[in-house]
């Protein structure tokens, strides 16, 4: 009889995504070990780039009054996801990197000369902050959503194959209650990576950052066909 495999996802997944695990016979336990939370901010003294590290920024700057009035703005940003966010709602993406260490070493490189805003989270890495300092880039920075731990203790019962973790956040949440042992640990990217340095080698990454990418690996990895 062949093992039931059983993964934790540390984020509550789409219908679609969670449709995956569905076709490749795993069970799925997910629920969200970090909450985002939109914050006001005023749309003033705004440069004439926008940067944006994740998908949670651009939907809080689409809750502000009159956000319309940055879509003239040249966007540089990180994922994919976040792209295509942004140019659904009427931006357009000069620069796109999946990392922002990538998108930083483009704007000290090639954008210098210019001027940035900088969309941000209260959790955000210093990458690109520390960056663009270093280069003298003309920059200032606005915190549009705030991150909040919300760990909790699995249970003793529960034992799985796999974890899924999308941020370094997720990473620090659920390690405040619980013990990475046997399993895999599939991570969204190299930054969540990053996060489990000291704690597990047991590590799996898509090629490219991607909910979607990340779900497939899973599948993969357990020879299991979604179809």
């Amino acid at each position: 009889m062949t093992k039931q495999l059983t993964i934790l996802s540390t984020k509550i997944l789409s219908n679609e995504q969670r449709q995956a695990f569905i076709n490749a016979k795993i069970d799925l336990l997910e629920d969200n070990f970090i909450a985002i939370t939109n914050t006001d901010f005023e749309l003033s003294n705004i440069n004439q780039n926008l940067i944006f590290s994740s998908q949670n920024a651009i939907l809080s700057l689409m809750e502000q009054p009159h956000w319309e009035q940055l879509q003239s703005k040249t966007v540089f940003c990180v994922g994919l996801k976040s792209k295509e966010l942004l140019e659904k709602n009427g931006f357009t993406v000069a620069v796109y990197m999946d990392y922002a260490s990538e998108l930083a070493e483009i704007i000290t490189l090639i954008y210098n000369k210019e001027s940035f805003t900088f969309f941000s989270g209260n959790l955000r890495k210093e990458t690109l902050p520390q960056a663009l300092k270093a280069a003298a880039v003309e920059f200032n920075e606005i915190e549009t959503y705030q991150t909040k731990l919300t760990p909790f203790k699995i249970s003793k019962e529960e034992k799985f194959d796999g974890i899924m973790f999308f941020s370094p956040s997720a990473v620090e949440s659920y390690l405040k209650d619980n013990k990475i042992k046997n399993e895999i640990c599939f991570c969204i990217g190299e930054t969540t990576a990053e996060a489990l340095k000291g704690v597990t080698k047991n590590i799996v990454l898509p090629e490219i950052p991607s909910t979607e990418l990340l779900i497939e690996e899973v599948i993969q990895k357990f020879n299991l066909d979604i179809n």
